[in-house]
């Protein structure tokens, strides 16, 4: 998501892959004592990522940070400058965070069924406007940001049924995305996940599934 929006925003950035089933001591002493990533260090002295300046400010959460990235660099079009499209893309945010992100991996780790899973792309389908290119207008924003990982992890579980769910459920959820109900939707995972930064981004090997 970060990373993303730092493409997206043309920012020059050093990225440093943290493993997260095995976070390195410096990450959690120094950047961010929740372990939890993205973490985006600002400011102070360049370094070497992995020795953190303490001077440097630590943002984390994601869309706390994808929101900072898009007050870095208002001329970006991550956040629109229209107070209504502005909500709508914050809306957008947190209806990902809550309809997909949380479903989705409550499915894949074994404990939340597909259903709820396509309850909640009905939720995001449902603010997407017939006439628009991305989650909100023709302009790539945060809301795309955020929610471009969560649909490529969602295209692995259908397309490789892995994960901790019954045999099949990966399918099967894969198969009720393909019908008529769920085309607007499709539409516009097809179109973010062909997005240049996206494509610099993905690594299929290296996306983190909760097993």
């Amino acid at each position: 998501q970060a990373e993303l929006a730092l493409i997206e925003a043309n920012a020059p950035y050093t990225g440093y892959k943290i493993d997260v089933f095995n976070k390195p001591e410096w990450f959690v002493s120094k950047v961010n004592p929740v372990g939890k990533v993205p973490t985006v260090a600002y400011g102070g002295p360049s370094v070497n990522p992995d020795e953190p300046s303490p001077a440097s400010s630590k943002i984390t959460e994601s869309n706390v940070i994808l929101e900072f990235l898009a007050d870095l660099y208002p001329n970006s079009g991550l956040l629109p400058k229209d107070p209504v499209s502005r909500s709508k893309v914050r809306l957008f945010l947190d209806a990902n965070s809550k309809s997909v992100e949380e479903p989705l991996y409550a499915f894949l780790g074994g404990v939340g069924s597909y259903e709820n899973v396509l309850k909640g792309i009905e939720v995001i389908q449902g603010l997407l406007e017939e006439d628009a290119d991305f989650a909100v207008g023709v302009h790539y924003t945060i809301a795309d940001a955020s929610i471009s990982p969560h649909i490529a992890r969602l295209r692995i579980i259908t397309e490789t049924d892995a994960g901790r769910f019954p045999a099949g459920m990966g399918f099967k959820l894969g198969e009720e995305l393909k019908g008529p109900k769920f085309a607007k939707f499709t539409k516009y995972a097809d179109r973010v996940l062909q997005r240049a930064s996206f494509k610099q981004t993905f690594d299929q090997v290296c996306i983190p599934l909760p097993f």
